[in-house]
């Protein structure tokens, strides 16, 4: 006939499965350049001091599991490819966070010979964490923005740019006490 109907308990899955993936996101990392402080800040989030596991994230090793790529550094010649292809292998809906100044504009390689530019120039970004690097608490925001807009049912604005919420102290922790 051409026309399918729509069962009640292919609703209740879709709504499950939005449900999950709202709320416990998987997220892959990629480094496609960069200098590996934004990279140690993102694990940084991952630790017991941060804990950005409260919103359910979980670190994947798979792209094929995974619901959010965060990605870091500018885009070399090099690991355009295979970004590409860590991106493409992921399973619809799939959301890319870039954070630092380097997976924003390049950075401080901007106008290198090897460098195609920031992952804008490479893949749709959801979200934006600027910084060199980064704080955690900047990181998590992003994560949050991200989540938040998931959970209105809507898919963030592609020119999401993150800023620290006003009021929100960042200060360095104390070393030693």
């Amino acid at each position: 006939m051409g026309v399918e109907l729509s069962k009640p308990w292919q609703q209740a899955l879709d709504k499950i499965r939005t449900w999950a993936r709202v709320n416990s996101p998987w997220a892959i990392h990629f480094n496609s350049g960069s200098c590996n402080g934004c990279d140690i800040e993102i694990l940084a989030t991952l630790t017991p001091r941060y804990d950005v596991e409260r919103f359910g994230i979980k670190l994947q090793g798979s792209p094929r599991h995974a619901d959010v790529l965060i990605c870091t550094g500018p885009v070399s010649l090099q690991a355009k490819d295979r970004l590409l292809r860590i991106y493409w292998q992921m399973p619809e809906p799939k959301f890319v966070i870039a954070v630092g100044s380097c997976g924003l504009s390049g950075g401080v390689f901007h106008g290198c010979y090897n460098i195609v530019h920031g992952i804008d120039e490479v893949l749709p970004v959801d979200v934006f964490v600027p910084g060199c690097p980064p704080r955690p608490e900047g990181i998590i925001y992003g994560v949050a923005v991200l989540l938040e807009a998931l959970k209105s049912g809507k898919r963030p604005e592609r020119t999401m740019t993150v800023e620290l919420p006003a009021g929100l102290e960042m200060s360095q922790p104390e070393v030693g006490k």
